[in-house]
C-alpha cells in the first residue's frame, strides 16, 4: 500500500493529461508581464475544477490570483510564473530560430512550465490532506511579470502573502535540485529627458538635444562600471530615441535601467550614483530629466534548514525519464552553441555507500556528467555488486570503460551501455 508521500506523487502522474496539455497552450500563448490575460484565465478555471477557492484581480492586478484549498493551519503557497518574453516567438521542438510571431513574445526562460509545476505540487498537497485529514490550507498564487514588472512586488505590499507560513517556487533548468544560491537585489528605473526640438542645419543653436541627454547618461555609466563592486550589474535599454529624422533636434529620449547587486543597500546607492549622472547629463545639455522609479526586488533570503529537507525528500523521488526524442532535440540544439564545457562532471571512486547511489541516481540524466571508477574483472562482475546494479539498470552511465593491463601497456575496451 502506498504511503501518503506516495500517493501524492501518483496524483501528479494521473494529472498529465491536465497539465502537460497546459503547459504547451501556454507555450502557444505567450503573453508579457501584466498582460497575461489568457493565462490567468486558463489557471483559474482549473483551480476551480480541481476543487480550488479562486480570487482574482489580487493587488489590483488583473493578472494576478490565487486558489484556496483546506482550512487551519500551516499555510503552504506555491508560486506560479506564466509571463513571457518579448521578442523571442520561437516555434516548439525547432533547433534554430524560427518565430511564430516575428518581434512576437516566446517563453525563452521556460515559465509555461514554471506555472504549471507549481499548480501540480499544489494539486498533490490538497490531495495529502484530503486522505491524510491533517488540518492545513495549501494556496497557490499566479503572480504575474516576473521577467520586467515583479508582480510579486506588489502582491506582497498588498498583503497577499500574509498569513502564509511557507512559500516554494522552482524553475526549469539544467539540474534537477534545490538552489542554495541567493538571487541578487534589483531596481528598475525609468530615465526621461526632455529638451526643445530645432531643425539641425537652419536653428542648431536654438535646439536642446534629449537624445544627447541620453547618450551622455550611458557613457557615464560606462564609466561607472569601473569604480563598483564586480558583481554588480548595470543593463539599460533606449526605449525612446526622439524620433527617425536626423535633421530634427530631439526633443525627447528614455531609457528603462535594471541595476543589480549582491545586497538591497548596495542597490540603492549604486541607484543614487547612476542618478547623479543623469542628472550631470541633463546639466550638461540644457535639458530636464525625469526619474521615475519603477519597482525593485531584495535579495532572496536562503531557509538552510527548508533546503536541506527539500533536497532530502528530492533524493527520494524519481529522476526524470528523458525519451530519446527529448534528448535528439536536446543534441541539436547543443550543436548550434558550439564547444560547450559541463558545468558538472563529477568523480566518483569505488561506490561502497549506498547514500551515494541515491545521489548519482538523483542527478542522471539532468546534466551531470559522471565518471566513477571501480575494481572488477568485466561488466556481469560489476552487476553481480549490489550498488552497481542499481546504477546500471537506472542508466546513470552511458559507457563502460575497461581497462587491461598487458605486459607494461593497458588496452582499453568500450561497451555501449544504453
Amino acid at each position: 500500500m502506498a504511503t501518503k508521500k506516495e500517493r501524492a506523487l501518483e496524483v501528479i502522474e494521473e494529472k498529465k493529461a491536465l497539465l502537460w496539455p497546459m503547459s504547451d497552450t501556454l507555450w502557444d500563448h505567450p503573453e508579457t508581464g501584466f498582460h497575461e490575460r489568457y493565462a490567468a484565465e486558463l489557471y483559474g478555471k482549473t483551480l476551480e475544477q480541481e476543487g480550488f477557492q479562486v480570487e482574482r484581480e489580487l493587488a489590483g492586478i488583473p493578472t494576478a490570483f490565487s486558489g484556496t484549498y483546506g482550512q487551519g493551519g500551516p499555510v503552504i503557497g506555491f508560486l506560479g510564473e506564466f509571463d513571457a518574453l518579448p521578442g523571442l516567438s520561437q516555434a516548439a521542438g525547432a533547433d534554430e530560430k524560427r518565430p511564430v510571431e516575428e518581434n512576437g513574445p516566446g517563453h525563452g526562460c521556460g515559465h509555461n512550465l514554471l506555472g504549471v509545476g507549481s499548480l501540480a505540487a499544489a494539486i498533490a498537497l490538497k490531495h495529502y490532506l484530503q486522505d491524510s485529514g491533517l488540518p492545513g490550507t495549501v494556496k497557490f498564487f499566479g503572480c504575474p511579470a516576473e521577467e520586467n514588472g515583479s508582480g510579486k512586488g506588489f502582491m506582497a505590499r498588498d498583503g497577499v502573502f500574509n498569513g502564509v507560513d511557507i512559500a516554494f517556487s522552482w524553475h526549469p533548468g539544467e539540474v534537477n535540485s534545490v538552489s542554495t544560491e541567493s538571487t541578487m537585489a534589483n531596481y528598475q528605473i525609468s530615465y526621461r529627458f526632455q529638451g526643445v526640438s530645432a531643425h539641425a542645419a537652419m536653428s542648431p543653436e536654438l535646439g536642446r538635444s534629449a537624445l544627447d541627454a541620453l547618450e551622455l547618461m550611458n557613457v557615464g555609466v560606462q564609466f561607472l562600471r569601473e569604480h563598483v563592486p564586480t558583481d554588480t550589474r548595470i543593463h539599460y535599454a533606449i526605449t525612446d530615441t526622439g524620433g527617425n529624422a536626423p535633421g530634427v533636434v530631439q526633443s525627447h529620449a528614455q531609457a528603462l535601467y535594471l541595476l543589480r547587486a549582491v545586497q538591497l543597500p548596495q542597490v540603492k546607492e549604486l541607484y543614487q550614483r547612476v542618478n547623479q549622472i543623469a542628472r550631470g547629463a541633463a546639466m550638461m545639455t540644457g535639458t530636464e530629466v525625469e526619474i521615475t522609479f519603477i519597482k525593485s526586488c531584495s535579495n532572496m533570503l536562503i531557509n538552510t534548514e527548508l533546503n536541506q529537507l527539500m533536497q532530502r525528500n528530492l533524493v527520494e523521488v524519481a529522476p526524470v525519464q528523458l525519451e530519446e526524442e527529448d534528448l535528439e532535440l536536446a543534441r541539436r540544439i547543443r550543436e548550434t552553441l558550439g564547444p560547450v564545457h559541463s558545468y558538472f562532471d563529477t568523480v566518483a571512486a569505488e561506490i561502497t555507500d549506498p547514500e551515494d547511489v541515491r545521489a548519482m541516481v538523483s542527478a542522471a540524466g539532468c546534466g551531470a556528467a559522471l565518471l566513477a571508477t571501480a575494481h572488477g574483472w568485466d561488466r556481469r562482475d560489476l552487476e553481480e555488486r549490489p550498488l552497481y546494479r542499481e546504477l546500471m539498470a537506472a542508466g546513470v552511465f552511458r559507457r563502460l570503460v575497461l581497462i587491461r593491463r598487458e605486459g607494461d601497456r593497458r588496452r582499453y575496451e568500450v561497451e555501449e551501455l544504453l
